[in-house]
């Protein structure tokens, strides 16, 4: 809200929202809302005959009249346990026409099967980035999202400062947030004070731990990767941060917090030879749901890297190109020459080859589960 805005509505006093709602059988309507769906009736004029009611219930406030024109919208009532309201239905229609659809308090977003797929999504495609939540710019990564199994955004923040966030959580199974480019001040639940997420770092976002971007940089990047591929986000107006609580083991959804440090990072053998990774932590932070590394040329080594394929039996392997370039070969794909920014999808039991690695390469590598077996294919393709 805008200080002008702000100042007018200190100006106008207390007030109140409603609802208005046409009626062309007042008493009819009075019944329903009452008596189906547990509104009380605050005010009714004239008293001898009335044209205008008003009720309250569930948090929101209604009018019911007579003389209005608008058609009769719809009113979503979140329960419970919607069945024991409505059992053979997921809707009432009121005798004024308004919809009243029963839904459950809290959805339930339960990751779809993937649909497995080989997916490549080039940076140099053209396709428009799109103004999402808080007005960051998003890029999709991964083009039909496996069926609604994961999404992956490339997001990026233009004009550093201050991010018009809120404390808000997410409905999800796994949520990865690195950082490709620049820097942003976040903050977390029971995790101690706002800190700097820099280049190289990432961290996991448990299920419904509360968080806010509080600032970034100029020309600020992160890679998002989210499970499932529609989730709620839900606004915390009540709870402040960061918390006077610190707790880093914290379990939130089986889960705990994971912040991962590039500067502290240790190197070693990577799941396909010729590659070392650095590990994160989010293998055991998830407990195995879900693993997070970064892949890149052995210093002084020398290109081509690949010796052979291999192949994964991941349920979901997602790959991002930090930086470098590289071939991916890979059994029913014409070759894919990719660099920075390009992004793969690779199914289960797909064989693949990375060729023609710069030196300088480095790849982002998100698997669910976070354990799975990698197999080298001395035949190739």
């Amino acid at each position: 809200m805008n200080r002008e805005a702000a100042a007018a509505l200190e100006r106008a006093g207390a007030m109140q929202a409603e609802v208005r709602l046409p009626s062309r059988d007042l008493h009819a309507d009075l019944a329903f809302y009452g008596d189906r769906l547990g509104f009380r009736l605050e005010s009714i004029f004239p008293a001898d005959d009335p044209a205008v009611a008003v009720m309250v219930g569930h948090g929101l406030r209604i009018r019911l009249d007579r003389g209005a024109e608008e058609a009769p919208g719809a009113i979503r009532l979140l329960c419970e346990r919607p069945e024991a309201l409505a059992a053979d239905v997921d809707a009432l229609v009121a005798p004024n026409g308004t919809r009243i659809e029963i839904r459950a308090r809290e959805p339930v977003f339960a990751p779809p099967p993937a649909r497995h797929a080989l997916v490549v999504q080039r940076m140099d495609e053209g396709k428009p980035w799109v103004v999402g939540r808080a007005g960051m710019q998003y890029r999709d990564l991964i083009p039909g999202r496996l069926g609604g199994a994961v999404i992956a955004s490339h997001i990026r923040i233009p004009k550093g400062g201050p991010v018009p966030d809120m404390v808000h959580f997410h409905a999800v199974t796994f949520q990865l947030i690195y950082c490709r480019r620049g820097w942003f001040d976040l903050v977390y639940e029971d995790q101690g004070p706002p800190f700097r997420l820099e280049a190289g770092d990432c961290v996991i976002q448990p299920p419904q731990i509360r968080h806010r971007v509080l600032e970034s940089s100029d020309n600020g990047e992160v890679i998002e990767l989210g499970v499932p591929a529609e989730h709620l986000t839900t606004i915390d107006h009540k709870l402040a941060l960061p918390t006077a609580t610190l707790d880093p083991q914290r379990d939130f959804g089986g889960q705990r917090f994971c912040r991962h440090r590039r500067r502290d990072a240790a190197w070693g053998p990577w799941r396909i030879p010729g590659f070392e990774a650095r590990r994160t932590g989010i293998d055991d932070a998830t407990r195995g749901v879900a693993n997070v590394e970064v892949a890149r040329i052995p210093s002084g080594a020398a290109n081509g890297v690949a010796d052979g394929a291999t192949s994964h039996d991941a349920d979901i392997l997602f790959t991002f190109v930090l930086q470098g370039a590289m071939r991916l070969r890979a059994s029913g794909l014409e070759v894919q020459d990719l660099c920075a920014g390009d992004a793969f999808t690779v199914p289960p039991r797909t064989r693949t080859a990375y060729e023609q690695c710069s030196a300088d390469l480095e790849l982002l590598e998100v698997s669910l589960p976070g354990r799975f077996e990698t197999r080298t294919h001395d035949d190739g393709i």
